[in-house]
């Protein structure tokens, strides 16, 4: 929830990430649903749950870091071996790098994303363009 001195015009914020991870929905049609936290042309966050593995994919427009916050994935990274992504462990890419979540080891599987630039949810591009499309991929639900 959003401190009680937070200001409409976001000149600052304080939010509670494990509040905002509890209250994602359990389950999704989407393979992600994400709350925007921030919203502004030089960067956009956010806090998201994957449901399901995402298969590869990559952004256009804007670099991108996670946080995780609860459950733990396997994450496949450019041409990295996978590795295993758990609470507390950030993972960074830089737009245009090929990046998808093979495998969800923990439910419910929370990231906490900063997006440079901002980065619109339309902005996913599928190795496989059969694997989904931006309606598929994610939903983004208000954060308050």
């Amino acid at each position: 929830m959003p401190d009680k001195n937070q200001k409409v015009a976001a000149e600052s914020g304080r939010f509670d990430l494990q509040a905002l991870a509890k209250s994602l929905p359990e389950s999704a049609e989407t393979m992600l649903i994400d709350k925007r936290l921030t919203d502004e042309p030089a960067a956009s966050s956010r806090i998201f749950r994957i449901y399901t593995q995402v298969p590869a994919h990559f952004h256009k427009t804007c670099d991108e870091y996670l946080v995780v916050i609860s459950g733990r994935a396997r994450i496949v990274v450019g041409s990295e071996e996978p590795a295993e992504l758990s609470p507390g462990q950030m993972q960074f890419f830089r737009r245009g790098v090929v990046h998808g979540f093979p495998e969800i080891l923990e439910h419910p599987f929370v990231i906490f994303s900063v997006d440079t630039p901002r980065r619109d949810p339309s902005d996913v591009h599928f190795v496989d363009s059969s694997a989904g499309t931006p309606e598929t991929f994610i939903q983004t639900i208000p954060a308050y």
